[in-house]
Parts: structure tokens; C-alpha cells; sequence
């Protein structure tokens, strides 16, 4: 996957804006470092003719995967520090999913983020946030919705990897979440995945203790079908197989609120 194919695919698939903008300054600090050379998208027939369905495919895997690094150098920083933990979270995160290639150059353009980010914060402390809304709202735009839900997920792990997330984490997701035109009861749900307490089972579904058995039901089948798996089949093998885990963490939350209802 090389940089010229981030460039390709995220040009083509976010048809520049925010994201477009920002891929341009960090992809082109790292040319100037010498990491690779540009003008290869869309192997190497330039912008100006219609990409084959391969380069559409990995142009939207690339568009996803650097929308996810965009969002995550804001979480990470969220709380004022850069975590080994959840940069080394990011790195097993690349190579499980993209690719030993995709590792260092996922990093370096993380890297790039967070100079980028605080380059802009040295002018204004709200340029960096400005932008990262701007980008929110462009991917609203670009994806679909459960490919945005799955974008979550990926976020939510990177800011869980440490063992804890923080008041200013959660907050920051919230906020990403909301740019991407997602719900704060979506982030709450997505980040009880894990946990084992019957409270948090309800979270999972976005529901209150107080809901009717009806309701529990309704709130199953409609989170069932804004997570199923088949939704982000299209980004890809690894993609669908992370997704399918969540699906079946929330199949457990359901199990777990059934069983102690009595419920069939």
C-alpha cells in the first residue's frame, strides 16, 4: 500500500474538503522526507481516468483507514499525552488488519497528525478541533452509517487499550461521534461492549433497567441491524471480522438481559 495509493484513494473517495486538505499536508511532508513518490494512484494512470473496481476498493479501505487515523490523533491527544499503550494498540491494529506495510506508514502519518495538530494549536487553540468537525461532517458525507459506527468502534478500542479512558476521552469521542452525525448513546454503548455487568448490558442497548420486555426486544432488533457485519463487508475480510465481533458482544449483552428476565 503505497503512499500514493492513500493520496489516490482518499482524493477520489473524499473528493478533497477537510480531509483532503490535511492528507495533502501530511502526505506531503512525508515526500519531502523522502518516504515515497507520488503520482503512482490509481496504478499509476493518473486522476484524470476512471479508477478499475480494485482501486475503488482499496480507495475506500484507504479513505476509511485515514479518516480512523485522523479521528484517533485527536483522542489520543484528548488527554494531553501520547500513550505507548495506544500507540502500540494503533501498530497491532494496522498489521492485523491492513498489513505489515500499512504499520509504519500508518504510524508516520499519525505522527504527522500530531504535528500537524500541534502546529495548528500553537496559532489557535481551537484550529486542530475546527478542523477535526470539519472532517467529522465530511465523512458523515462520504460513508455510510454503519461504516461511521464501525469507524467508533475502531476509536473506542485505541482509547480502552491503556486500561482506562478518561473524562476527557469519552468527551472527545462524544465529540467525533457527533461530528460524524452519530449519537452520544452510541458511544456509551459501543464503549460497554467489553464489560460484563448486567448495567452495562443495558447501555449496550441503549436502553434503561426501566424498559418494557417489548422494548428490550425493539432496541435488540434495531441495534442488530445497524451493526450486522454485512454493512462493512465491502471495506474488506478484516473489517467484516472485527465488526462481527462486535455483533456478537451485543448478541451477549441481549443474552444476558434475556436470561436474567426470563425472557425467550
Amino acid at each position: 500500500m503505497g503512499i500514493g495509493k492513500w493520496i489516490g484513494g482518499i482524493i477520489g473517495f473524499m473528493a478533497l474538503g477537510p480531509l483532503g486538505a490535511l492528507a495533502g499536508i501530511v502526505f506531503g511532508s512525508l515526500f519531502d522526507e523522502g518516504i515515497d513518490q507520488a503520482g503512482q494512484a490509481y496504478g499509476g494512470r493518473g486522476y484524470e481516468n476512471e479508477p478499475s473496481p480494485e482501486d475503488r476498493y482499496m480507495g475506500q479501505r484507504n479513505s476509511f483507514l485515514f479518516s480512523m487515523l485522523v479521528m484517533a490523533s485527536y483522542v489520543i491527544k484528548a488527554d494531553g499525552r501520547i500513550m505507548h499503550s495506544e500507540m502500540e494498540f494503533v501498530r497491532q491494529f494496522l498489521r492485523r488488519n491492513f498489513g505489515e506495510t500499512a504499520v509504519s506508514q500508518g504510524e508516520d502519518i499519525l505522527l504527522k497528525l500530531f504535528e500537524q495538530q500541534k502546529r495548528m494549536d500553537h496559532e489557535n487553540p481551537m484550529a486542530f478541533k475546527n478542523t477535526i468537525r470539519e472532517c467529522g461532517t465530511q465523512i458523515a458525507y462520504s460513508m455510510s452509517y454503519e461504516e461511521r459506527l464501525q469507524l467508533l468502534a475502531f476509536l473506542v478500542q485505541i482509547a480502552q487499550s491503556d486500561g482506562h479512558v478518561c473524562t476527557n476521552e469519552i468527551e472527545a469521542l462524544k465529540e467525533v461521534a457527533l461530528s460524524m452525525g452519530l449519537s452520544d448513546k452510541e458511544v456509551e454503548s459501543i464503549l460497554n461492549l467489553e464489560t460484563n455487568t448486567l448495567e452495562d448490558a443495558y447501555k449496550v442497548l441503549e436502553i434503561t433497567p426501566e424498559a418494557t420486555n417489548e422494548e428490550v426486544r425493539a432496541a435488540y432488533r434495531r441495534l442488530a441491524l445497524k451493526h450486522h457485519p454485512d454493512k462493512v463487508a465491502a471495506l474488506g475480510e478484516d473489517i467484516y471480522r472485527a465488526a462481527n465481533e462486535k455483533f456478537q458482544r451485543i448478541n451477549d449483552a441481549k443474552a444476558k438481559i434475556y436470561k436474567t428476565r426470563g425472557m425467550n
